[in-house]
């Protein structure tokens, strides 16, 4: 990749991005090659341990959505406790992913990585065991809690580990690692449910991650040593101050915002959105305004804020935050939407539902990893290419569904197109923002992003869901319901087009 500037301009990719600190701390750049060169296998594991634990803390967003039917027999579980049972991961896992940023500046991020792994591991393990709804909406929690303490981490271990066009070649697995594993999580849940696995029904969906958590745990400690060379709360330019509190009050303040904001998204459809869903979102609106006041009003002091003003005002920061809510609440509204289209009216088994996302998540991958390979030129459209692509993939999936048919090979074109539309005007923002993030920040750009994502999938979820929901009602009802929520999808799509358009505005660069 060649990351933009915040003028527009490129920098050659055998350098480190602007504002990035290199490994060798300000040392010549053969002293940093020869020390990649000592560490060759380092990164090359590091990564591989570190997106292995963040692909099994996105995918347990979705892996529970096609197994919920089994689940609910066999648990005997009212539809509110179901509800729970899906949302409690996403629930805690949103409120907790700043915290969990701040966490890793306080202890370390291989230690925090870790121990949010072991958490997450262990609730996995106990939501598989769970003997009943109450245990494993508790265990839900625990695991999502584990994710937010984990996934933050990430970002901050790659900063370290890898420079120059190794760390955009990192960022671009890191960015289509986050976004392809809502469509894997439909897949893998499809799979595991119809396998049946020794007769064990739901279970699985959970057991899946204890192996591979074990394994990541026991390889971590080395694997991730290198990257750690600082000491806690010391990287530099006087962070031992920024990190050495952990501003308790803007903690409980966004908590709550976020909050606020996540319980109604994710329980305000099933229940009819009811008024104090309403209300809910509009404290969460109040609370976010009190919390930036009070993080901006902290840092002028000299405080430490929970966020970084710098941060969230950084080069392309506000622009970015923008784009990864509108192509991600596209993507969790439009696989929340078909799959309850192909379950529901066209009568797809668990399995069947899950694979037909097999060429969405496949595109999406293999073009998040592979964008850089596109002419520096195109670089600063890419997104919004995307974003354009996506726009015509949702119509065409509309269209050809919209008989009520299975729509055939067209399906197949168009879900490919969605996948790489989406992935073309996400993983070009993330990874060119990332990239300019100093490796002190990249907790704090880490755990914004990550829940800019996070709320976007929610918000498409709960609109789009809304939408498809208040007209289906059968077959033809259902194929109708679906076409004009792929007008609305493709509505937001180019909406995202248009949001390029002024990313030279003065508060959006």
């Amino acid at each position: 990749m060649t990351p933009t500037t915040p003028t527009g301009s490129t920098i050659p990719t055998g350098s480190a991005p602007s504002g990035a600190i290199d490994d060798a701390g300000g040392s010549s750049r053969s002293d940093a090659t020869d020390n990649r060169a000592r560490r060759a296998a380092g990164p090359g594991r590091l990564l591989a341990i570190v997106l292995t634990g963040q692909l099994m803390a996105v995918i347990d967003v979705f892996i529970v959505n096609v197994a919920v039917p089994t689940l609910r027999t066999d648990l005997h579980a009212s539809g509110a406790g179901m509800q729970l049972v899906v949302a409690g991961y996403t629930i805690s896992y949103a409120v907790l992913l700043i915290i969990g940023a701040r966490l890793g500046a306080l202890i370390g991020h291989r230690q925090a990585f870790l121990a949010g792994l072991a958490a997450f591991t262990a609730a996995s393990l106990a939501c598989g065991l769970a003997p009943g709804t109450g245990a494993l909406i508790a265990f839900r929690f625990v695991q999502g809690a584990g994710a937010a303490v984990m996934m933050p981490q990430v970002l901050s271990l790659i900063q370290r580990a890898f420079t120059g066009a190794s760390r955009a070649r990192a960022l671009g697995a890191y960015s289509a690692v986050l976004a392809s594993g809502a469509a894997l999580g439909q897949i893998l849940g499809g799979v595991l449910v119809q396998a049946d696995l020794f007769g064990t029904g739901w279970r699985p969906v959970f057991l899946v991650n204890v192996p591979i958590g074990l394994v990541l745990l026991v390889l971590g400690p080395r694997g991730l040593r290198g990257a750690e060379e600082e000491r806690p709360g010391a990287a530099g330019g006087g962070a031992a101050g920024r990190y050495g509190s952990l501003d308790l009050a803007g903690l409980l303040l966004l908590a709550g915002a976020v909050l606020l904001f996540t319980v109604p998204m994710v329980l305000g459809q099933e229940r009819g959105w009811p008024l104090w869903g309403w209300i809910m979102l509009g404290l969460a609106a109040v609370l976010a305004a009190a919390f930036a006041a009070y993080e901006s009003r902290l840092a002028r002091r000299g405080g430490a804020p929970l966020i970084s003003p710098r941060v969230v005002g950084a080069p392309g920061m506000p622009l970015a935050v923008v784009r990864i809510l509108l192509s991600m609440a596209a993507n969790g509204g439009f696989l929340f939407v078909l799959t309850l289209h192909m379950q529901g009216a066209l009568g797809y088994s668990a399995l069947r539902a899950g694979l037909t996302f097999a060429p969405t998540c496949a595109a999406f991958g293999l073009v998040g990893l592979n964008w850089r390979r596109l002419p520096t030129r195109w670089h600063p459209v890419t997104s919004t290419a995307g974003f354009l692509l996506a726009a015509v993939s949702f119509a065409g999936v509309g269209l050809v569904l919209r008989d009520g048919s299975d729509g055939g090979a067209w399906l197949f074109v168009c879900l490919l197109g969605v996948g790489a539309g989406l992935s073309l005007a996400y993983s070009p923002v993330l990874t060119r923002t990332l990239a300019t993030v100093k490796p002190q920040d990249a907790a704090d750009a880490s755990g914004v992003l990550v829940t800019s994502l996070q709320l976007g999938l929610l918000t498409g979820v709960a609109v789009f869901g809304a939408v498809f929901l208040g007209r289906a009602t059968g077959v033809g009802a259902s194929a109708d319901a679906l076409w004009v929520t792929c007008l609305a999808l493709t509505g937001t799509a180019l909406c995202g087009a248009i949001a390029g358009l002024v990313r030279r505005v003065r508060y959006l660069r």
